[in-house]
């Protein structure tokens, strides 16, 4: 279930309500590195509104761009699992402001924001600010150059930050990689060779055997009785 303000229950109640929606990408510069946002409205003219930041909680004033810049964004699925979700997002290919985010930045794995801004239809203002709808990251940037006559056309798709459960992190069983955490952590010191270590015990010589190993090599001495 999603939690809406009070403003926006009463005007939904009411059916008084026309709906927004306003894009934040957060990419990086290309000389430097450094992020850099930037955000775009499916609405005329550039406004200055309120969003309600996704990690803080807390309304917050943002410059957005609008006259067309925003054409499309697909239906976003509203789950409450930790699947990927995708979405994609269709964007102005003549837009200036447009052009100088995807050309001029790079929008790789590029932070990516949607909120949903409801207005009254009378005084043409907010009625609270826009709440988040999905946050994730740019995973692939088509721009498409027409021919004369044609159309073009900039489409981000975007998967949601669910996405990061699905990483895995191969160094973490690495002395290397806990010697740089802590001088002192030897844990995993040796992790590459303890498994070709031999042990005498009596007259009997041999490598130690795993968990799993033993288990099988009991196994089949009971089978053999």
């Amino acid at each position: 279930m999603r939690n809406i303000s009070a403003e926006n229950y009463a005007a939904l109640q009411a059916r008084r309500l026309v709906a927004r929606d306003f894009l934040w990408l957060v990419v990086r510069t290309l000389d430097t590195g450094l992020p850099f946002g930037y955000g775009f409205w499916s609405d005329v003219g550039n406004v200055s509104a309120q969003v309600l930041n996704p990690d803080t909680g807390a309304a917050e004033s943002r410059n957005f761009e609008g006259s067309g810049s925003l054409i499309q964004i697909s239906d976003i699925p509203l789950v409450a699992n930790l699947t990927v979700q995708n979405t994609t997002i269709s964007m102005s290919q003549i837009d200036e402001g447009v052009a100088n985010i995807v050309r001029g930045y790079d929008l790789k794995q590029a932070r990516v924001e949607i909120y949903r801004g409801m207005f009254d239809p009378d005084t043409r203002q907010m009625v609270a600010p826009a709440f988040s709808r999905f946050i994730g990251f740019v995973d692939n940037v088509v721009i498409t150059t027409p021919k004369e006559g044609e159309e073009g056309s900039v489409e981000l798709t975007c998967a949601s930050h669910t996405q990061e459960v699905t990483r895995s992190n191969p160094d973490t069983r690495s002395q290397d990689s806990q010697v740089l955490r802590s001088a002192t952590d030897n844990f995993f010191q040796d992790t590459t060779t303890v498994g070709d270590w031999e042990f005498f015990w009596g007259r009997n010589a041999g490598k130690v055997e795993t968990a799993s190993a033993q288990r099988i090599s009991v196994s089949i001495r009971a089978a053999n009785r």
